[in-house]
């Protein structure tokens, strides 16, 4: 049996044993990994096939209107228009900063739960405990603005405690009315409630599954289910394996075209091209640059993308030395061949990015200080931090070694190959350390003790530069939930302070400007390139929409 045959015949035989005779309204998805967890407030949120579980299994109170069509077909959203999804309505009271939801009735989620106020005060109460490992719903809600949602709640102590209960910051008016006030003018607010982090939980089941050692039921969502009020219900879940759903025939906004959907990990790229070849799958996500690039023109096969918030950058941590010291930081960054990696491992598929926001953001900013491949210029900055050809780093090896995650090689191991021998040109052997995406994604957002390594799936969803800032720059101490490398800058703490409550937008714009020039100057991450976000499916599915996380919502689908 050749190995076409025999991945054929794999993918025939586990779509059998798992879906059962084959309906006309199933989908097979193919992706380099299925779900890790499904808290999203869990240490594997960032793993963007968790995302993808909690995106379809629970809903937001609003969403972004659609604004039309790109080139490739692919729907874009308008991100400064908003509709309701499990609010119906919503008013603000600029007197007293508080925002009046009205929330849809009659909304049903799996199992005949039923959707009311108690599922929004639920959501918000968990949020403010910190208690899940990696609290996002509590940063979304303090990135918005919402009152007493701030860093006191952090510790063990009695006022921590106190904090961490919620307040009459979110209030219930009625079974279908609810009120968040917030502490400050924030635009940032009706941002935040669009992402995951902020998605409704049914409460009757969540607290039904707690225990005494886990009241806000993180181990069960992390190992059972997230339940809520989305388009698809949970059937099967295989760590590592499959995830499948089946669609709520109560859903809200209609029953969804696909009546089970059955994500499968298949962890070389090649054979998902082969797979979607052979017509055994619907859609596939994140093969390489050149395989998108093989597949248009195949019979049977469509492929589009957008080029909206993806990127690459070489992750340095400041507490792990040499990396401490900017000039090693500013050699690393002219060492990076950046064309090289555009050209031989993106197949002209990304550009060059410079900065540390999206370039499609607002109050994105273009720094004076940038970095090309200039060998010379990196080993003088070398030999300025004290390093000359690079002797003396010998005592700092481990932390050469580059990570990456491992369900990634076929499009990370290239750039990782191309950018370790430039580096030894200048004197600096690097170890390539691929990870599996668990491991990966619990050092990098739990631990933060990865202190070199290649990421390519970290994106600010909030389509504005001082949500990114505060996302990964702003510090610990001030509140920054993802800073990856443990950077801190006062400086960018008081800009991003006085930017998240600035009402003039001319002042707002410099403040993040500022803000985003010494992230620069400082190398607060190196960024490498952006890169768009393509899909590859069967030409009788139609719907594919690019939404700020990047995960498919498979309810957007038809044939």
């Amino acid at each position: 049996m050749n190995r076409v045959t025999a991945v054929l015949s794999s993918a025939a035989l586990a779509f059998s044993l798992s879906a059962g005779s084959a309906l006309a309204a199933d989908l097979l998805v193919l992706a380099e990994d299925v779900p890790a967890g499904l808290d999203y407030d869990g240490a594997s949120i960032a793993i963007p096939a968790t995302q993808t579980g909690v995106d379809n299994l629970l809903e937001p109170l609003i969403y972004y209107q659609e604004k039309g069509l790109n080139d490739e077909g692919v729907m874009t959203h308008d991100f400064t228009k908003f509709e309701g999804r499990l609010a119906e309505s919503w008013t603000f009271d600029a007197a007293t900063l508080t925002w009046t939801f009205k929330l849809r009735q009659d909304v049903k989620g799996c199992n005949g739960a039923t959707f009311d106020a108690d599922d929004v005060m639920y959501t918000f109460a968990r949020a403010k405990t910190v208690s899940g490992a990696a609290p996002i719903g509590w940063f979304l809600s303090s990135v918005g603005s919402v009152d007493n949602f701030t860093p006191t709640v952090f510790g063990d102590s009695p006022e921590a405690k106190a904090a961490q209960k919620l307040g009459d910051e979110v209030q219930k008016v009625d079974n279908y009315t609810v009120k968040i006030r917030q502490s400050a003018p924030n635009a940032l607010f009706q941002h935040v409630l669009t992402i995951f982090g902020l998605y409704i939980f049914d409460k009757e089941t969540m607290e039904a599954n707690s225990t005494t050692a886990d009241p806000w039921s993180h181990q069960y969502t992390d190992n059972v289910n997230a339940p809520g009020f989305g388009a698809y219900c949970l059937s099967n879940w295989e760590k590592d394996k499959e995830f499948a759903v089946v669609a709520n025939p109560d859903y809200y906004r209609g029953k969804p075209h696909f009546d089970r959907v059955i994500l499968r990990k298949v962890p070389q790229s090649s054979n998902r091209v082969v797979i979607l070849r052979s017509g055994q799958a619907g859609l596939i996500e994140r093969v390489t640059p050149k395989e998108f690039n093989s597949l248009r023109g195949v019979r049977g096969v469509k492929v589009a993308g957008v080029l909206g918030n993806e990127n690459l950058f070489v992750h340095m941590n400041f507490k792990t030395p040499p990396f401490d010291n900017p000039k090693v930081r500013q050699a690393i960054a002219h060492a990076i061949p950046y064309d090289a990696i555009i050209r031989d491992a993106y197949f002209g598929g990304a550009k060059k990015w410079v900065g540390s926001i999206p370039t499609s953001y607002t109050d994105y900013h273009e720094p004076s200080t940038t970095y090309d491949e200039n060998l010379d210029k990196a080993r003088a900055l070398l030999a300025e931090a004290g390093y000359p050809e690079g002797k003396g780093l010998e005592k700092f090896a481990g932390a050469f070694n580059m990570a990456y995650v491992t369900e990634k090689e076929s499009a990370l191991g290239p750039v990782a190959n191309l950018i370790r021998t430039n580096l030894a040109k200048i004197g600096i052997d690097v170890q390539l350390d691929p990870l599996p995406q668990t491991t990966y994604g619990d050092r990098q957002l739990v631990k933060k003790d990865l202190p070199f390594a290649l990421n390519d799936q970290e994106k600010p969803i909030a389509p504005d530069a001082a949500y990114g800032l505060f996302l990964f720059f702003v510090s610990a101490e001030k509140g920054g939930l993802n800073t990856m490398v443990n950077y801190s800058n006062a400086r960018v703490d008081a800009l991003y302070a006085a930017a998240l409550n600035e009402g003039v937008p001319a002042k707002r714009t410099a403040q993040l400007a500022e803000a985003q020039e010494i992230l620069a100057k400082e190398v607060a991450w190196l960024p490498v390139l952006e890169w768009k976000t393509q899909w590859a499916f069967s030409d009788k599915i139609k719907g594919i929409k690019w939404h700020a996380d990047n995960s498919i919502r498979w309810y957007d689908l038809s044939e």
